[in-house]
């Protein structure tokens, strides 16, 4: 593997998705196959050592496995000429497990562990396993028939899907197993570590069976073919993978360090933009460095959400544009709320019910039934899914029987809002969509949804839409939610008691000119962030593959 390469690249394929961990399985793949350090052509033929693995194991004539060749379904090893495939089980004896009662399990120590399943399950990458409750005296373990496994014996679980089964862990001392364990005790003629690296290449899910409760069988596990090399060839990749391995971990540390430095700047400049009252000069400086520096700060789609989070709040605390002195003041006051939380001195506090043109009203109750001949009525789902605020009127089905007294009743004009009023997802409840008509289908309303009309001489609806979507906002309506078995609602009643800061009308139209220049660039971002994951992820197996060839060649890339 050419680490000179992988360096040269590593700045740009780092933050490819899963970049780190997919550079260790590669290393692992070409460990495995012969295609990480070259052959020596002093070293012993594999098929002499495996000669010797057979007399050491000891291994009765009628256990002899059968010889294997590359599995049609899936693996294929392409070996150098010093190599030999062999079936899993010629590297080993198999270890076993016995299930122990509690009665002879024990805190105190004795003269064994005693190796549960569910002790697999250390933090991190640990590769030794020596740490145990539990413990086992001589008598207890010739009592039950227990074998103790020797400290060459690497054990993995034999149930428990992917995560659980691929598991591997070397006994760091004389232990016995419980049934849930499987493992291979490595002759003392192979490399215990290249050992350990041949098994954590193998994906064991392959080979499990069963449905409600997969697991893993030794008669299946010990005919897999596997590539044998020469021992010294052992030894040396070994020292190689650690080298590789010991430079992913730099290069992950680095790219920590770095997520780590970019994520407190993001994090520390959207605190200063939400912080309350802020200092005015003070706020311009940090407002415009935010702004001035979206694409490095912003490198994850939760930023991005972070960021869209941040605009919303700015706009409806007056933060987001300059008020215009010569704007007409919104002259009510919702009795009780001016202390709610300082706006500019031309904004009000008023309840939704003060600027409505008419009263609420929940949606049509009858289910569609997608007639053939019938009209457009909208799902719950178009108040909801988008995230730029409208209504998603491709959101629709069909009902028949609907007369005109009714359509007219339950339909929808321009600019009228929607409002969420159940659901099972208690973010959704009370958030509120604006109704643009793009599809000019003139649908109806179901009844999960409200309808919302604002006097468009006091609200712009755009901006009543953003409003709702504030921090300001949407604590009201959540503490205004109630549950039952499982989901969340709110009533039209409750809806209109909510309080919404409102600027001066020609402030509100700024404020949804610049809330829609700024979500623009949102979306732009977004979509670098798309297109650069991508790109990082061919680059990534553009070098994955340039190694690839470089090592079938025989150039192994030394570096």
């Amino acid at each position: 593997m050419n680490t000179n390469l992988l360096l040269a690249h590593f700045d740009r394929i780092a933050d490819a998705p899963d970049a780190i961990p997919r550079l260790r399985r590669f290393i692992l793949d070409l460990a495995v196959r012969g295609k990480l350090v070259p052959p020596h052509p002093d070293d012993e033929l594999a098929s002499e050592l495996l000669k010797r693995v057979k007399r050491t194991l000891n291994k009765r004539k009628n256990r002899k496995l059968a010889a294997v060749e590359n599995e049609p379904n899936g693996i294929n090893l392409e070996l150098p000429g010093n190599w030999e495939l062999v079936p899993l089980g010629e590297v080993g004896e198999w270890a076993t497990g016995t299930g122990f009662p509690k009665s002879e399990q024990g805190r105190t120590e004795g003269a064994y562990f005693f190796l549960k399943v569910s002790d697999m399950n250390l933090p991190g990458n640990e590769k030794v396993i020596s740490a145990t409750q539990n413990w086992i005296d001589d008598k207890a373990a010739a009592r039950i028939h227990a074998k103790v496994h020797s400290i060459r014996t690497i054990i993995f679980p034999k149930i428990g899907g992917a995560i659980a089964t691929n598991k591997r862990r070397i006994l760091g001392r004389p232990s016995a197993i419980d049934n849930n364990c499987l493992g291979i005790t490595i002759s003392n003629e192979i490399d215990l570590e290249w050992a350990y690296l041949l098994l954590t290449s193998l994906d064991f899910t392959r080979y499990q069976a069963g449905t409600a409760v997969p697991a893993l069988q030794q008669s299946v596990l010990e005919r897999i073919p596997v590539g044998i090399p020469p021992l010294a060839e052992q030894h040396r990749i070994v020292a190689k993978v650690d080298e590789l391995m010991a430079l992913c971990d730099r290069l992950e540390a680095a790219r920590t360090e770095r997520e780590t430095t970019r994520n407190r700047l993001a994090a520390a400049s959207l605190a200063r933009l939400n912080a309350p009252d802020p200092d005015p000069p003070t706020f311009r400086r940090d407002a415009a460095f935010a702004l001035d520096n979206l694409t490095p700060l912003t490198t994850r789609p939760d930023q991005i959400k972070t960021l869209r989070q941040t605009i919303l709040n700015l706009a409806v605390r007056g933060k987001l544009v300059p008020q215009d002195p010569y704007d007409e003041p919104e002259m009510r006051q919702h009795p009780g709320k001016a202390e709610r939380e300082r706006l500019p001195i031309s904004w009000r506090w008023l309840r939704l019910e003060d600027f409505l043109s008419e009263n609420t009203k929940n949606g049509y109750s009858r289910k569609p039934d997608d007639a053939h001949d019938g009209i457009p009525i909208l799902r719950i789902s178009a108040g909801t899914i988008r995230i730029d605020g409208l209504v998603a009127e491709e959101e629709h089905r069909l009902i028949s029987g609907v007369s005109p007294d009714i359509r007219a009743e339950y339909g929808l004009t321009y600019g009228d809002l929607l409002a969420c009023r159940f659901n099972g997802n208690r973010d959704f409840v009370g958030r509120m969509k604006v109704f643009k008509d793009y599809l000019r289908i003139q649908p109806m309303y179901p009844d999960k949804l409200i309808r919302v009309r604002v006097n468009l001489f006091d609200a712009v609806p755009e901006f009543i839409q953003i409003a709702g979507e504030s921090d300001l906002v949407r604590r009201q309506v959540e503490d205004l939610c109630a549950t039952t078995v499982g989901n969340w609602g709110i009533n039209a009643s409750k809806l209109k008691q909510v309080s919404f800061p409102l600027p001066p009308f020609d402030e509100q139209h700024r404020i949804v000119a610049e809330v829609d220049a700024l979500m623009t660039l949102c979306e732009r971002l977004e979509a670098n962030l798309k297109l650069g994951d991508e790109t990082r992820a061919r680059l990534l197996e553009s070098v994955l593959h340039e190694a690839l060839e470089m090592a079938a060649d025989g150039e192994h890339g030394h570096g």
